[in-house]
């Protein structure tokens, strides 16, 4: 059986839970490599900390956004709510679409096979090897949000007390280690070398916004989603700094330059070989805890679009006992781990995920529009209207031209990819399948 379509999502995520998604679905593994990336693109010390500044200010004010939105539409599927009210439902599918056979899923097999490398660190595993631990990962992580949100954000919250507490004591390492002095810059600074650092830097914050798809499993989430998203987007900008300038105090700008995996080359600088091993379990913790986080998000998603006759009506299947979207993670556990056993993850997530700043900037001038009409009195409100989300939206746009001229072909792929749901949607409701709303 398909289980009871109206059977309701039972409440249970409260302010930890929520925080503890949205720190733990932003550290995953990027922050541990995607420094080298940002210094490739902006190679001095000022330029660095410049855009990992920017990054967060950017992460801070669309996590802002988001909380405004979420606190007058607390309602499951979060942005693609968001979409659906303030432009239509085509736009609001659209992102739906991109998240499921791109965006989402194949962040969820690219931090799986994360994950999977790093445990082949300690316990060796041919290629084939890391694969079906990378699924096997998907699929155990899915199984604990399948059985539950409840167990779901427990194991989240453990995963992400756990991986902050590691960072601590990472840093206090670091810190004890290094020399406060900024290194001599390796080159300079350009304006799109900025918006490739910047994008790079983006990268490392994303997931902010997961939290807003479970908004009728949170408890209160007219207060608790916004609080989690300014407190845990907060704790992640201050980390990320502190990382950031952490390597720069032990490694030489060079290094930092060449690494592939700074934080362990950094803990090795200061630390010795025992010690930078010890990075592996970091990343493996860390990378477990930003799959949980997503994987209990997406389905939300894939649930309201059901719900909205934008999906196969079984997609908004509710478990009659566990009250989770249980086919829905199905699916999106089966995906992302085609994603994985067919290698198809990294081209579909790098030509695919820049397009999500395009409909953060349209959220930013939707709000704008939702604050004129008063359709809705929202109890949090984003600071700096009108001037912030406009200056917002128009670096969304930068960013996305910047990809655009930077790998044309590739992008326009990806725009392609995007842009495919809308025959799909339109098809879908000619034959009556989805509503006009």
């Amino acid at each position: 059986m398909l289980g009871d379509l109206k059977v309701d999502l039972t409440r249970s995520i409260g302010l930890m839970q929520a925080t503890a998604m949205v720190v733990g679905t932003i550290v995953g593994s990027s922050i541990f490599v995607q420094p080298s990336e940002v210094s490739r693109a902006v190679p001095s010390f000022w330029g660095m900390l410049l855009v990992w500044t920017v990054s967060g200010a950017l992460t801070w004010f669309g996590a802002s956004i988001c909380a405004e939105l979420a606190s007058a539409f607390p309602r499951t599927g979060g942005v693609y709510v968001f979409l659906r009210e303030m432009f239509s439902p085509a736009a609001g599918f659209l992102w739906g679409w991109a998240m499921f056979w791109s965006m989402h899923s194949g962040i969820i097999a690219a931090i799986a096979m994360v994950f999977a490398r790093y445990a082949a660190t300690i316990v060796p595993m041919t290629d084939a090897g890391i694969r079906v631990a990378a699924v096997g990962g998907i699929l155990a992580l899915s199984g604990i949000n399948y059985v539950g949100v409840r167990p779901g954000s427990a194991v989240q919250t453990g995963l992400t007390m756990a991986k902050i507490g590691a960072i601590v004591l990472l840093l206090a390492l670091l810190f004890g280690r290094g020399t406060l002095a900024a290194p001599a810059a390796a080159g300079a600074m350009t304006a799109t070398g900025f918006f490739r650092g910047l994008a790079a830097g983006l990268f490392a914050f994303g997931g902010w916004h997961m939290v807003t798809y479970a908004a009728e499993e949170t408890l209160d989430p007219e207060r608790t989603i916004p609080r989690a998203l300014m407190f845990g987007t907060a704790v992640v900008v201050l980390v990320y700094l502190m990382l950031n300038a952490a390597y720069l105090l032990v490694l030489p700008f060079d290094g930092v330059l060449s690494s592939t995996h700074v934080a362990f080359d950094a803990t090795l600088a200061a630390a010795g070989p025992a010690a930078a091993s010890a990075i592996s379990v970091l990343v493996i913790v860390s990378s477990l805890g930003a799959i949980s986080g997503i994987i209990l998000a997406g389905p939300r998603v894939y649930f309201a679009m059901a719900d909205d006759g934008l999906l196969f009506r079984w997609m908004g299947a509710v478990h009659p006992k566990y009250r989770t979207p249980y086919l829905a993670i199905m699916a999106q556990a089966i995906w992302s781990s085609v994603l994985v056993l067919t290698g198809t993850y990294g081209t579909i997530v790098s030509r695919v995920i820049y397009t999500e700043w395009f409909f953060f900037g349209a959220l930013a001038l939707g709000t704008l529009s939702l604050r004129r009409g008063q359709r809705q009195r929202p109890s949090f409100r984003a600071w700096g209207f009108p001037a912030a989300p406009v200056c917002f939206a128009l670096v969304c746009l930068a960013l996305v031209a910047t990809q655009i001229k930077s790998d044309p072909q590739s992008s326009l792929w990806g725009l392609a990819l995007v842009a495919a749901g809308l025959p799909v949607y339109w098809i879908w409701r000619r034959r009556g399948v989805c509503p006009s709303k």
